[in-house]
């Protein structure tokens, strides 16, 4: 009888906490992070840019394709779940470009308390989250985003260094001051945006700042 109850229990628990590749949809095994159809598009080594500033930014993949859709998804259709998954080849890219660097925190591009109230959660906080968990570090919201801008993917290149301008401050410089930090977003793309969080952190003399995004785009 405990049996039959162990083994109900155990169908009700799969039906209820099913997990789901990030990148597909499709349903896995609990302890895997992805299918095995899709881990085999991963790219053997992880991507390396650099932001504006100069300040050096690795990302596990290319904003194509099923990493494309998984960043759309996590984004804009309800799968902040998908965080923990999609910070794993994150981290994989941290430890490998960055094998020779400490960080004494890990923080995020923060996003407008109107945004995030629209959208319920930022997407970048969950993934540098996560990031910081798995890396056994530190994460702490140094940065707040005080102007709304306008959306950097809804405007040119060329403008996207002047759009971010201003829109962020540090919450308290005393935390910034001396610290090496990591800094997490989902996308890379001209690097207006990681490169002027970098420079807001580093004008409070902060120490060393390197990025990590989940995706870069290849498109400029």
């Amino acid at each position: 009888m405990t049996h039959f109850i162990d083994k109900i229990y155990s169908r009700i628990k799969d039906f209820l906490f099913t997990v789901r590749c990030p990148y597909c949809g499709k349903v896995i095994e609990p302890n895997k992070k992805c299918c095995d159809k899709c881990k085999k598009e991963f790219p053997k080594f992880p991507f390396v840019r650099y932001a504006t500033g100069g300040y050096i930014c690795t990302s596990p993949f290319p904003y194509d394709g099923i990493f494309r859709r998984a960043v759309l998804n996590f984004k804009f259709h309800n799968c902040g779940a998908y965080a923990e998954l999609l910070s794993y080849e994150m981290v994989r890219a941290i430890k490998d470009v960055y094998s020779n660097k400490e960080f004494d925190i890990v923080t995020c591009v923060p996003m407008h308390k109107d945004t995030l109230k629209e959208r319920g959660f930022n997407q970048a906080e969950l993934l540098a989250r996560e990031c910081a968990a798995l890396l056994g570090m530190e994460y702490g919201n140094l940065l707040v985003k005080t102007k709304k801008n306008k959306t950097q993917h809804s405007i040119k290149a060329a403008e996207r260094a002047k759009n971010v301008i201003g829109v962020y401050s540090p919450i308290d410089r005393n935390l910034i001051k001396g610290k090496r930090i990591l800094i997490i977003d989902d996308i890379i793309t001209t690097g207006s945006t990681l490169g002027e969080c970098a420079r807001i952190l580093n004008k409070c003399k902060c120490g060393e700042i390197c990025c990590c995004t989940l995706c870069t785009s290849l498109l400029l």
